[in-house]
């Protein structure tokens, strides 16, 4: 961990939550910092503040961006209660409080009280961020009353406006709410735990559709368990365990030099294969059938259909996005089909799943 003073040279973009910076390092480096407005005051061209260099002297990937950690000054440098009690991102110097959903302060203590069950509500369970799009596209062109709820994991990124996508998913009308579970935060609602952060989906923002997914910056290491890909098999048994209908996203890919991630990647057959102990429906897209026979066999190997239903999905087209690009990995759907066209699948099944 390394943490180093900087200067403010100018304010590149903002949004709700999230200020991006341009930042001269007083170790005479330059860079871009991102300050989250709900753990640091907004900061303003000349302002002086504290970075934490870590992800870029590591040459991170998503993740690879200063964070304001404080800005420079005197007094209170943000004043900005929730009204709540509970704590994310616990024990840091940067814990915040929030107004959970579950808490006696929240205006949903009675219903989240008596939710128990999601009501046989669809849940897709998703491996990654860039599965979202895909999938909360092809429900709406299903069906576009459909209300949708995305409930952000903390398997990855913790806060929500670290995401790029979902401010223009929201806006487009392609997500209805936002909910961030466990350690994660800045969701429209809050939530304990994933449990009951689904429970919130369906209960208080009346979902007919819920997508699990983690936020931007999956872990990743080369081991079988060491890896974000598992929050997706806790997502099923999450739903499962709830009474809601997990539906399950496979990572595909064709193009990914990765040796791990080529064909299925070994993401979803942990998650599916071991982690996973509640059956979901598995959407797999048709593909040509040399495509087909190495994600056949991966399934197959991996023993994912001695628990998990299988069903196959024809995406003769990718679904309406609204103008929002579809992206994973740097590729898009002209880059990586199968990948798209994997996630498109999912949310086409459980948009079926609705009566």
């Amino acid at each position: 961990m390394r943490l180093i003073w900087a200067n403010v040279t100018a304010v590149e973009s903002e949004r709700d939550g999230l200020q991006r910076l341009a930042v001269r390092l007083d170790d005479g480096e330059t860079g871009t910092a991102l300050l989250y407005t709900s753990l640091s005051a907004p900061s303003a061209e000349g302002d002086r503040v504290l970075l934490n260099s870590t992800a870029v002297d590591l040459a991170l990937g998503t993740g690879g961006l200063h964070f304001v950690v404080a800005r420079g000054g005197t007094g209170v440098a943000l004043d900005a209660p929730s009204g709540g009690h509970v704590m994310k991102a616990r024990y840091t110097p940067l814990q915040r409080d929030v107004c959970a959903v579950e808490e006696a302060s929240s205006p949903h203590a009675a219903v989240m009280a008596a939710a128990s069950t999601l009501e046989d509500v669809p849940v897709v369970c998703c491996g990654l961020h860039s599965q979202l799009l895909p999938v909360a596209a092809a429900i709406k062109a299903h069906d576009p009353a459909l209300r949708v709820a995305y409930v952000m994991t903390d398997g990855a990124s913790l806060p929500l406006a670290f995401s790029n996508l979902v401010p223009g998913m929201r806006e487009a009308g392609l997500i209805d709410c936002t909910l961030t579970a466990g350690q994660a935060f800045g969701g429209e609602y809050e939530a304990v735990t994933l449990h009951s952060a689904l429970l919130a989906a369906r209960h208080v923002c009346e979902a007919d559709v819920v997508v699990a997914a983690l936020g931007p910056g999956i872990m990743g290491t080369s081991t079988p368990f060491g890896h974000g890909g598992i929050a997706q098999g806790e997502a099923i048994n999450a739903a499962a365990a709830l009474g809601g209908r997990p539906v399950a996203v496979v990572r595909i890919s064709f193009v990914d030099p990765r040796e791990r991630h080529h064909g299925v990647s070994h993401h979803t057959l942990a998650a599916l294969g071991t982690i996973a102990l509640a059956p979901a429906l598995v959407a797999v897209p048709v593909l040509s059938a040399s495509a087909a026979a190495v994600v056949d066999e991966a399934l197959e190997s991996a023993g994912v259909w001695r628990r998990h239903t299988r069903a196959d999905v024809e995406v003769a087209a990718l679904p309406d996005t609204r103008g929002l690009r579809m992206h994973s990995m740097g590729r898009g759907p002209a880059d990586d089909p199968a990948f798209f066209a994997a996630a498109a699948a999912a949310g086409s099944v459980a948009a079926g799943l609705c009566g």
